[in-house]
């Protein structure tokens, strides 16, 4: 069956966080200091509401902090938790800031070739406050953040509502990502033909067809 439409994550897929193996910003959190929790604890604490930042059962980075807190019987400094707030926001502005020549190349491929265009990111609120300005948004026929919509990768009813949006059957469509949250096999599992995004993040193995550089994409769907 015809491709017609293409599926994408957005981290480590049409932009990155890192280059040459480190990150963008320069992370330099003293949680101790600001929150009253040391930085190991903190990172564990994050890690453990994972599934409920993303899907947006806590709705936004102050909330999960704020839960954090709660759960630890430490006090709220609002002051603190806005500052943590500000410096996540900018961390997070840079990769919109640095998206690559050879990413616009191929929305614009594909946008000749008129094919329908699908964000599918699991994210928070912070994560993507400045996708309106990246230059991106104005490729993509839908976009779906999973906090927004209460669901996350893997699981197919977020690939499964890309579809409806688009009124496209999953067979008719393929999906782009670097294999985080095991969102290559979600997307298997909805009906989708998942390609495996290994031009940014090389760390994630996976079972599916490795892409090499933006536009081997092309050539998939000759």
């Amino acid at each position: 069956m015809k491709v017609k439409a293409v599926f994408f994550d957005l981290f480590e897929t049409l932009m990155t966080e890192f280059v040459n193996g480190k990150r963008l910003s320069n992370r330099s959190y003293d949680y101790e200091a600001l929150l009253g929790l040391p930085n190991a604890e903190f990172k564990k604490e994050w890690g453990a509401r994972q599934q409920q930042r993303m899907s947006g059962l806590l709705p936004d980075y102050k909330a999960v902090i704020r839960d954090i807190l709660n759960a630890r019987y430490l006090p709220y400094n609002e002051a603190a938790v806005n500052q943590l707030y500000e410096d996540r926001l900018r961390e997070k502005q840079l990769p919109f800031q640095t998206i690559g020549p050879e990413i616009k190349e191929l929305l614009d491929d594909l946008k000749k070739r008129s094919m329908k265009l699908a964000l599918i990111s699991n994210c928070t609120e912070e994560e993507v406050k400045y996708w309106e300005d990246s230059g991106l948004a104005a490729y993509f026929d839908t976009t779906i953040f999973s906090y927004e919509v209460g669901v996350a990768k893997p699981d197919k009813r977020i690939y499964e509502l890309a579809c409806s949006r688009l009124d496209v059957l999953p067979s008719e469509c393929v999906f782009v990502g670097d294999g985080g949250s095991n969102e290559l096999e979600g997307a298997e599992n909805a009906g989708l033909t998942p390609y495996h995004a290994f031009w940014f993040n090389k760390y994630v193995e996976s079972k599916f067809k490795k892409l090499h550089h933006p536009h081997e994409l092309i050539r998939e769907l000759e």
